[in-house]
């Protein structure tokens, strides 16, 4: 799904816009509303407008491509704790929040530098174990070099205590914004929106 230049929005969106805060509505509700628009979808609920692909460049697949890569690196950094490498997936001015809650407009943790990121990355070690196993990814707007877009995503953390072996799954979703700086595509806003938690021990 996606707004490319040859196909401009019903309604004009300023994609500097994407990074301004928005104090009267939750980051959640302002995403919202660019999805909607961008897809043509604002006024209606329950459907979506699927894109037609008849013709995409070989630059387009390349961008789709690294920037799938890029999410999936983000898992792969955390799960093999590499907080370095996480960290070298943002901006050095990105916008990271997290909500806990996600029906709460209220963010859990709100960090505005990639420096800021290393002890969030750091809290992983705290589990014997953990699995970021990513399902669908979805790109809302795609420019040569800004994009943004959804990722769903079941955490898996493994906890041991007293020799107990717990299981914590959290049903994560992110909302990104992309930006390509020197041919690289990297988080310049990642809304992390946790949507439900279940703990048990393993099987």
């Amino acid at each position: 799904m996606e707004i490319r230049p040859s196909e401009p929005p019903a309604q004009p969106i300023n994609f500097e816009d994407e990074l301004i805060r928005c104090p009267g509505d939750s980051c959640d509700d302002r995403h919202n509303k660019l999805r909607a628009t961008m897809l043509g979808t604002e006024g209606h609920t329950g459907v979506l407008i699927m894109s037609k692909h008849i013709r995409i460049s070989p630059e387009e697949a390349a961008d789709r491509l690294a920037i799938r890569e890029l999410v999936e690196a983000y898992a792969h950094c955390a799960d093999r704790r590499d907080a370095r490498g996480q960290m070298s997936l943002f901006t050095a001015d990105t916008h990271f929040v997290v909500f806990m809650n996600a029906k709460d407009p209220k963010p859990s943790q709100e960090l505005h530098s990639r420096e800021a990121l290393a002890p969030v990355f750091a809290d992983l070690n705290k589990y014997d174990a953990t699995t970021h196993f990513l399902g669908q990814s979805t790109i809302f707007t795609l420019t040569a070099n800004r994009a943004t877009g959804e990722a769903y995503c079941l955490a898996h953390h493994v906890s041991v205590d007293g020799g107990k072996r717990r299981l914590m799954i959290a049903s994560l979703r992110y909302l990104d914004t992309f930006v390509k700086r020197d041919g690289d595509w990297l988080f310049a806003e990642r809304l992390l929106y946790v949507d439900w938690l279940e703990e048990r021990a393993p099987s």
